[in-house]
């Protein structure tokens, strides 16, 4: 199973990129970039921390990437891996490229082939894989860096193989992690992508590897699912390229928080709705939208950030879902925390039913004035409610902004980025300041 998945991977890997998907990937790449500027305000001297104890080495650069990437919970995802491919890929790939000379074209191969990996993986074996309270962000992301790496330095088959059996036997990641107010989350990207660099690299160097790391008796499959969904790993005449089915995030919570929040936002521009009326609020979800999102006690900002109470009483509150929402000022927020405790949250048979093709949340508000419900089956950000490229630049001029640039040097970034042949040391020495 191993040598065929590969052998698919770098068959892909060699064809002529669609127009399409090469947006695609400019298109992640960019949000990728304003995210990541945005976090490391939020934990770059953590991380600077972190560079001066291990040393500025291709790994740490590629960990602390990512989890500047993934703290303010706007990188992108899938819904049916539910996965966050960007965060661990797209830093796995840019901390090899300051090392070793590649061209944009390499680097866009390697991103849409990391987002084909890590994505099929997760597939593969979701929703069994949060079920065993695995996070996939960190499993199959280190997967997808690895592979992204193996692709844009072109290693050959050999090369390749040792490179994806070291990611999976260093795949890892628990969703304990985003309980609370902790700040282990985004580590799991970071560490999906360092490990996918040293995986690389391991094949680089061609350590020789076992036969079948994917489907082998004690194989990547068998110990992250009980029901693998095969069509993932063999099927590959679907002309879609995975980083077309990605979303993007216009709110700053986790994914399963989006309908409720976009709900709320409906009924609240509702004629006769009155905030201070309200007397409860009910959302009907999926299941798997339930446990570790239905917590009404908000400990830190992550965990305003994972509570479906919370999202949904602060974008009440304030008609907003964005950064400033989910930090520490608006959590101690007491007319919104009154909300959030009025909310609850349940699972629906049918709408579990509808999951992972679609993510639905019903929430009704009962007020004095009488009753408000919205329905919401693709969230904004979906590829079925996509945002466009003005929604996409804007969201990236303002993370960049708030990181530290100047709106000509977010625009510097935005129009270089479109050039056909792009300058990746350019676009870094924009975003990062160099």
């Amino acid at each position: 199973m191993t040598n065929h998945f590969i052998n698919n991977i770098l068959s892909l890997a060699g064809k002529e990129i669609p127009v399409t998907v090469s947006d695609c990937a400019r298109s992640a790449f960019l949000d990728y970039l304003g995210v990541r500027k945005a976090g490391m305000r939020i934990i770059g001297n953590q991380c600077a921390n972190l560079i001066n104890d291990l040393g500025d080495t291709v790994a740490t650069t590629a960990l602390c990437s990512a989890i500047c990437a993934h703290v303010i919970e706007l990188d992108d995802g899938h819904r049916i891996g539910m996965v966050h491919p960007g965060a661990p890929v797209i830093s796995a790939l840019l901390a090899v490229a300051d090392k070793y000379p590649v061209s944009n074209r390499d680097l866009l191969r390697g991103l849409i082939i990391g987002y084909e990996v890590a994505i099929r993986l997760a597939c593969a074996i979701q929703p069994e894989h949060k079920l065993k309270y695995y996070h996939a962000t960190g499993t199959c992301g280190t997967v997808g860096a690895a592979m992204g790496i193996a692709v844009m330095l072109g290693f050959d088959f050999e090369q390749t193989k040792s490179a994806f059996s070291a990611a999976t036997t260093s795949a890892a990641g628990i969703l304990e992690m985003i309980d609370g107010d902790t700040q282990m989350k985004p580590y799991n990207a970071g560490r999906a992508a360092m490990d996918g660099v040293i995986a690389a690299f391991i094949g680089k160097s061609r350590f020789k590897s076992p036969d079948d790391a994917l489907g082998g008796k004690r194989g990547f499959l068998k110990v992250m699912t009980d029901a693998p969904k095969l069509k993932y790993i063999t099927d590959f005449t679907d002309k879609q390229y995975m980083i077309e089915s990605i979303y993007r995030k216009p709110y700053a919570a986790c994914r399963h928080c989006h309908p409720s929040i976009e709900a709320a936002l409906l009924i609240r521009e509702r004629d006769g709705f009155d905030i201070n009326c309200i007397e409860k609020i009910d959302v009907i979800t999926y299941k798997l939208a339930v446990e570790g999102h239905d917590h009404v006690q908000i400990e830190g900002e992550n965990s305003a950030k994972m509570s479906i109470p919370y999202s949904l009483a602060v974008s009440l509150c304030t008609g907003k879902a964005g950064m400033d929402e989910f930090m520490d000022e608006r959590i101690k927020d007491p007319s919104v925390l009154e909300i959030t405790r009025k909310v609850s949250v349940t699972a629906d048979d049918k709408l579990t039913a509808l999951c992972p093709q679609m993510r639905v949340a019903i929430v009704t508000i009962k007020t004095s004035n009488g009753n408000f419900c919205e329905r919401v089956d693709y969230p904004k950000g979906e590829p079925e409610n996509p945002l466009t490229r003005v929604e996409l630049e804007e969201k990236f001029r303002g993370l960049s902004i708030f990181g530290g640039l100047t709106d000509d040097e977010c625009n510097d970034a935005i129009n270089e980025i479109w050039k056909e042949n792009f300058s990746i040391n350019k676009i870094m020495q924009i975003v990062c300041k160099k």
